[in-house]
């Protein structure tokens, strides 16, 4: 909009203004520490535990190797993982786990047990109306 005197400096504050805002809105993701565990006892799972909380402090690190999974406009991301579990375990098998394997035999009994572990992480996860981008921080 052009003022009286000629001047365009109002709709160029206003034009600059709004860009920054949406910039700032865009790169505003929050952050959370995510943690996962199961165990296997003979073959069969006896354990599964999923820990979500988010972060008290900023986390350090650059973002890398996101995970888009879709949604309907929920922020829960909880509830994102649990209806699309598969795709995040084998996302966080790719980013790697920890094993413990035991095996015994006793009276000729076999066992063995594995436990896997995604140690506590930081992620930054970036909310859309349709998908949710979970990205491990490096």
């Amino acid at each position: 909009m052009r003022s009286r005197d000629g001047n365009n400096n109002f709709s160029l504050s206003i034009s600059v203004g709004f860009f920054f805002l949406l910039y700032s809105l865009a790169l505003d993701a929050s952050e959370y520490l995510i943690s996962y565990r199961y165990l296997v006892k003979d073959a069969t799972l006896y354990n599964e535990t999923l820990s979500i909380s988010k972060t008290m402090q900023k986390c350090q690190g650059e973002p890398y190797n996101p995970l888009i999974l879709e949604t309907r406009d929920d922020k829960n991301l909880k509830k994102i993982i649990s209806a699309q579990k598969e795709l995040f375990i084998d996302y966080v098998h790719k980013l790697g786990l920890s094993v413990k394997h035991k095996e015994s035999t006793i009276n000729y009994q076999y066992s063995s047990v594995t436990i896997l572990t995604l140690k506590t992480k930081c992620f930054k996860v970036d909310f859309n109306d349709n998908f949710v981008k979970i990205s491990p921080l490096k």
